[in-house]
């Protein structure tokens, strides 16, 4: 166990439901927030509060739609085709400019007021869409700028930095949430709770990685 508070930023999708049940596993008192910026698929923030009920977990959600104006994608602006691959060359269009830098600096000042210094995330550079501020080289930035900022000890956790999809889903099971995240939890870029639609960038790798997952637990049935 880590300490004593720690807050996780919640999505409501498949690695940050993983996360916030991690957290709950290595910290005594858990807190979850996540942000609407005019995401397509808004409805993530009403799974994440409703799994947070569940699981006891005190929730809150704050409106930041100035995250999702700043640069051009796809996720909050519906006039823009998605992406059904990263491009050869450059981001997908799915990329929202800042988010996880955002997001993570809003956490930390609210977990501040609160006396909460562990923050906990979902992002992962193992198996992605290429986004950089998924990459381990940005986290660990980014909590250095937050300590010299606020003149603090931030830590920000990374349960699935180094983890590829199938992995997080063996992650889930471990942690006896498998069935929830599979079924409830939404990474689906429009919106479509459990397996998704299938087509978006989402989707693709999170099925993948359950296919694969499925595959070893099969072939391994007593790990």
């Amino acid at each position: 166990m880590y300490a004593r508070k720690a807050l996780v930023v919640l999505s409501g999708g498949q690695d940050s439901t993983t996360c916030l049940f991690w957290a709950k596993k290595h910290f005594q008192q858990v807190s979850a927030l996540s942000f609407r910026y005019g995401q397509q698929h808004e409805s993530e923030v009403q799974i994440a509060h409703d799994i947070c009920a569940e699981a006891n977990v005190p929730f809150f959600s704050l409106n930041v739609p100035l995250i999702g104006t700043l640069g051009s994608n796809s996720l909050t602006d519906k006039s823009i085709p998605m992406d059904a691959e990263k491009p050869a060359d450059g981001l997908p269009n799915t990329f929202v400019p800042g988010r996880n830098l955002f997001f993570l600096s809003i956490a930390a000042v609210f977990a501040r007021e609160r006396g909460i210094f562990d923050i906990v995330t979902g992002v992962g550079q193992t198996d992605f869409s290429g986004y950089p501020d998924c990459r381990d080289t940005f986290i660990h930035s980014l909590n250095v700028t937050l300590n010299l900022a606020m003149d603090e000890t931030f830590r920000i956790h990374t349960p699935l930095m180094w983890k590829d999809k199938a992995e997080t889903w063996a992650l889930a099971d471990e942690l006896g949430v498998f069935n929830l995240v599979r079924y409830r939890t939404l990474t689906c870029y429009r919106g479509i709770v459990g397996d998704g639609c299938g087509e978006c960038p989402a989707c693709k790798l999170r099925r993948e990685g359950l296919e694969k997952y499925l595959r070893n637990r099969q072939a391994n049935p007593s790990k």
